[in-house]
C-alpha cells in the first residue's frame, strides 16, 4: 500500500483531516508539569490520549526536541510510542542535502524513529530528495509554498512566466512514481492552494498556517481537499496545545480539536 493510499484509509477511518503539531515549547506547558522529570513526555501523552480519535496525524517538529539536547531524542521516542498505529506520524524536519547525506536523514527519520512521513526541502534538486522516496509506504511532503511571510522572497519569483512554487509542483509530479509524495502549501495562500490542487488532483497536501498564522480553515478545507474530500492534512499546533495553561489543558485541547474537526466536516458539506 502506498503512503497516499494509507492516508486515504486513515482519513476515512478517523473521519478527520486534522493534524496536530506536537511542537512543544517547554516554557508554555502548564506549571504543574514543569517540575516533573519527564514534563514534555507527560504533556504529549495527555494531549495524545485526549485527541487521538479526532485526528488523522500528529506532526512533531524536530527542532523542539533537538533543542532539549541529548534527552530530546528520548523525549521524541517516548512521544512516538504513545501515538496509536491507527494515526499517521509526520517528522517535520524539512531535511535534504547531497545524496549520501540525505540517505542518512531518511534512515534516521524512517528507520530509527519509524515516522510514517516527513517534510523535505526540494531546493537542492532530485538527488537530494530521491533517498526519501525509496519506500512507497513512507510519505514525503515537499515544500511548495510555505505559510510564513518570507515565502515571497524566493517561492514567488518568476521562472519564465510562472512563479517558482509552480515549477516545484510541476517537477514534483514527475517524481511521484510510487505515489508517496505530497506537498506543503500554507493556508495563508488560499488562491494558490486552490490552483495547486487543480495541478495535483490526487496528491496529499499538508496545510500549515491555520489559526495563529492567519490562514482560514474554510478555504483550507474547500481548496485543499481532493474530489473525495480527502488528502488535505490540515495542521494546527498552538491553538490546540495551549488551549489552556491549567490542569485542564488536555480537556481544553480536546475541545478545541473537536471543534476544528467538526468545522472541517461542516465545510465539506
Amino acid at each position: 500500500m502506498s503512503f497516499t493510499q494509507r492516508l486515504r484509509q486513515v482519513q476515512m477511518q478517523q473521519n478527520s483531516l486534522l493534524c496536530i503539531g506536537l511542537d512543544v515549547d517547554v516554557n508554555k506547558i502548564p506549571a504543574h508539569l514543569k517540575d516533573t522529570e519527564n514534563s514534555v513526555v507527560e504533556f504529549n501523552r495527555q494531549i495524545i490520549e485526549a485527541t487521538h480519535d479526532l485526528v488523522c496525524a500528529y506532526k512533531p517538529n524536530l527542532a523542539f526536541y533537538e533543542a532539549l539536547g541529548e534527552r530530546g531524542m528520548t523525549v521524541l521516542r517516548e512521544t512516538l510510542k504513545r501515538i496509536p498505529k491507527s494515526v499517521l506520524t509526520i517528522g517535520d524536519g524539512k531535511r535534504s542535502d547531497i545524496g549520501n547525506t540525505s540517505e542518512y536523514y531518511a534512515k534516521v527519520l524512517f528507520n530509527e524513529f519509524s515516522f510514517d512521513s516527513t517534510t523535505v526541502n526540494p531546493y537542492m534538486g532530485f538527488d537530494s530528495v530521491e533517498p526519501f522516496l525509496s519506500d512507497p509506504e513512507k510519505g514525503v511532503f515537499i515544500l511548495a509554498l510555505t505559510s510564513n511571510p518570507g515565502s515571497k522572497d524566493f517561492q514567488r519569483l518568476k521562472v519564465g512566466t510562472k512563479p517558482l512554487f509552480e515549477k516545484v509542483v510541476q517537477t514534483v509530479k514527475k517524481w511521484d512514481k510510487k505515489r508517496n509524495i505530497g506537498l506543503v502549501v500554507g493556508a495563508t495562500h488560499p488562491k494558490e492552494l486552490q490552483h495547486i490542487r487543480t495541478m495535483v488532483p490526487s496528491m496529499p497536501i499538508l496545510i500549515p498556517g491555520v489559526g495563529k498564522q492567519g490562514g482560514g480553515l474554510k478555504s483550507a478545507v474547500r481548496s485543499g481537499c481532493d474530489k473525495h474530500g480527502q488528502l488535505a492534512v490540515i495542521n494546527a499546533s498552538r491553538s490546540i496545545l495551549y488551549a489552556s495553561s491549567g490542569k485542564d489543558f488536555a480537556e481544553a485541547a480536546r475541545t478545541e480539536a473537536k471543534k476544528m474537526r467538526d468545522e472541517m466536516r461542516m465545510f465539506l458539506g
